[in-house]
Parts: structure tokens; sequence; C-alpha cells
């Protein structure tokens, strides 16, 4: 096999493998500074730190975002059109 013709079969495996890596760091997500934002709130109105979004619950909402915190409750955040945290809700559910 040329070497030409190697490199077009590799070709879509290349692409496919940069876009995980685009996927899995955040690059292409336009809400990321929101979300990150949000989780940095909640850490420091709660003085813990660990705390993940929450992607289990439907959010309806643009600039919406629930955060968990390991050993509490999870918050409701919601951004303002810069993407930084403006309002944060304690959620009780269950």
């Amino acid at each position: 096999m040329h070497i030409s013709l190697r490199a077009a079969l590799c070709l879509p495996f290349l692409a496919l493998a940069a876009c995980e890596d685009m996927s899995t760091t955040g690059g292409s997500d336009p809400e990321g500074p929101s979300k990150r934002s949000c989780i940095r709130a909640v850490e420091k109105h709660t003085g813990r730190s660990g705390g993940t979004l929450n992607t289990t619950i439907p959010i309806v909402e643009t600039g919406q975002h629930i955060v968990d915190i390991p050993g509490g409750p999870s918050w409701t955040c919601y951004t303002d059109e810069t993407g930084a945290a403006r309002e944060l809700i304690e959620t009780r559910l269950g």
C-alpha cells in the first residue's frame, strides 16, 4: 500500500481524535466560561471545593447551571450575558 493512500485512510481517524479532544477540554463549548464561573461562585459561597456540574437534571434556560457540592446540597446558578455568575439558589430536590 502506498504511503499516500495509508495517510489518506488515517486522516478521518485523526480528525475524529481532534474533535474528541476538543469536546473533553471544552474548547468548542461557548458556555464553558459561565460553567467555570458558577462552580467557582458556589465553592466560594459554601467554602467547599470539588464542585461539579450536574448533567442529569434538564436545564431549559440559557445561562442556568446546576452545581453539585460533595456532601452538600446542589445549587442553581444563573449567569449574566458576560458569563459571570450573578445569582445562586440552593436547590432542594427530593
